[in-house]
């Protein structure tokens, strides 16, 4: 298995979009990595369709070093998880650390709180365009954006490409930490 050995933590919160979380955890998973669901809270989550999650760890559990990847699905999870300071800065020093951060749909609005794209490359679910670019982005309409360790990446239907691209960062050991 390809990437035995590589931790990826996927944030959730209620209304997350489903197929965002279970199929690059179901991709992940058949690689060999090992993914954890990380929530404001410990427990049950619903995704914005009706699919459930078990977040098996609080943010204030984790930290940067924890991890190889860290995703931010869409949905409209990212309203909640850009409120909570916690979750900002696990996103702050897991950029610093280098590891493979990658946000799809609307999670691109938590690396906006967490002020991570003034300056770089990104894509974004439309309706999130002139958010990701007044943050100083430099917006691209492409399934897949990649910009050093940052990965985005636009709408459901882009999920094979962005999770691709995960894929290939972290067998390119593009994790500095």
């Amino acid at each position: 298995m390809e990437l035995t050995g590589k931790k990826i933590g996927i944030l959730v919160a209620d209304h997350f979009r489903d197929e965002e979380v279970f199929e690059p955890f179901d991709y992940f998973e058949k690689l060999g990595a090992s993914v954890l669901l990380v929530g404001l809270t410990r427990g049950p989550v619903k995704g914005k369709r009706g699919g459930r999650v078990e977040a098996e760890k609080a943010v204030h559990e984790v930290a940067a070093r924890d991890f190889d990847a860290l995703i931010l699905p869409g949905g409209q999870a990212p309203e909640w998880l850009r409120l909570d300071e916690r979750v900002l800065a696990l996103v702050r020093d897991f950029d610093r650390a280098g590891g493979v951060l990658a946000a799809i749909c609307h999670g691109p609005q938590i690396l906006i709180s967490a002020g991570l794209l003034r300056g770089r490359r990104a894509t974004c679910y439309v309706g999130v365009r002139d958010d990701v670019k007044l943050a100083g982005a430099i917006y691209s309409d492409e399934p897949v954006v990649v910009d050093g360790n940052l990965i985005t990446s636009r709408v459901p239907e882009d999920i094979p490409a962005f999770d691709a691209a995960i894929r290939q960062a972290l067998l390119a050991g593009v994790r500095a930490g």
